[in-house]
């Protein structure tokens, strides 16, 4: 682990900490921010912007990591604002953040390229408070040689990705978040995973939950797919089906002299919620109709949405 990375992972553990020492009032949701707050809300959100551009698009590796680390100071102090959670930084275009339908918080991720087969993510949970609550996301991705499908993971020692999809599911044990991710992994592979975020009893955010389930094995806290960069895959929820739904892949020899790699075959696996379980699905459409439908994609109507899917502002 390079000593730029370490430094980073530090300076975003660190500044909620000093936050989370002081004396803390009761807990308030958060309000309206007011014109002041906005004002400068939309002074660092700009800031944000340029930052964020640089930290996916500037050509110069020590440039990147410089954008990033200045990128974290500046997103904790525009959070900082009284009410901030309540101001969308819709100009964010290289951040992802996205909030569940019942507004409990909301979470930010980014991607640092480093090299052609090295990526960082970076992320925070913003709690739905008056005064400022974050949870920092610290990737330790990097560290495994294997992928965590049963652990379950606190936020120091997350499995990094971009989030581009969230939804909350009730279970027994309580409500839960369904996380779709995006992971560059490396130059030749990619994964999409779907993780699980809940919150315990002092609310403290932990991922991953025993609740994908498929027949003669364990129930995973998380699952991917792992496929050929030249590939497509999708993998997202399916509103018309009521599911997860993602391709179904199959191995094929490498272009690149490296062994096999997963190609889709055009078919769909997905997850079904059952009694507060993810019920696994072999072949979903396989006997039931003709034409495989598509589920939506992260990126339906470029025209109309931007590289996260988010609708792009009317300009006119």
């Amino acid at each position: 682990m390079s000593f730029k990375i370490k430094l980073f992972a530090s300076l975003f553990f660190f500044i909620p900490l000093a936050l989370s020492a002081q004396k803390k009032p009761k807990v308030e949701p958060a309000g309206q921010p007011t014109e002041e707050a906005i004002q400068m809300l939309q002074g660092l959100e700009d800031t944000l912007g340029v930052l964020g551009y640089a930290i996916v698009n500037d050509s110069i590796e020590a440039e990147r990591f410089a954008a990033c680390r200045v990128f974290i100071t500046t997103l904790v102090r525009a959070l900082k604002i009284e009410n901030s959670f309540k101001f969308p930084f819709e100009q964010l275009r290289s951040v992802s953040i996205l909030t569940p339908p019942d507004s409990s918080f909301r979470i930010f991720t980014w991607q640092l390229f480093v090299n052609d087969s090295t990526y960082r993510y970076y992320g925070t949970i913003q709690m739905n408070e008056r005064k400022l609550k974050l949870h920092p996301l610290i990737d330790r991705s990097f560290e495994l040689d294997y992928f965590p499908a049963q652990e379950q993971l606190p936020a120091d020692r997350w499995y990094g990705a971009l989030y581009y999809n969230l939804r909350q599911f009730d279970t027994r044990q309580g409500r839960k978040y369904l996380l779709f991710g995006y992971d560059a992994f490396e130059f030749f592979e990619k994964r999409k995973l779907l993780d699980v975020l809940n919150f315990d009893k002092e609310g403290v955010p932990i991922f991953g939950a025993p609740v994908f389930e498929q027949e003669e094995e364990l129930p995973k806290s998380r699952i991917y797919v792992q496929y050929s960069a030249d590939a497509i895959v999708k993998m997202n929820w399916d509103e018309q089906y009521k599911m997860v739904l993602f391709d179904h892949l199959i191995p094929l020899a490498s272009p690149y002299g490296r062994g096999t790699t997963s190609v889709p075959d055009g078919s769909y696996d997905g997850y079904k919620f059952e009694k507060g379980r993810w019920k696994y699905v072999d072949k979903v459409f396989d006997d039931k109709q003709k034409d495989v439908p598509f589920p939506e994609p992260i990126l339906d109507g470029r025209k109309e949405k931007d590289i996260l899917g988010k609708k792009k502002k009317n300009k006119g």
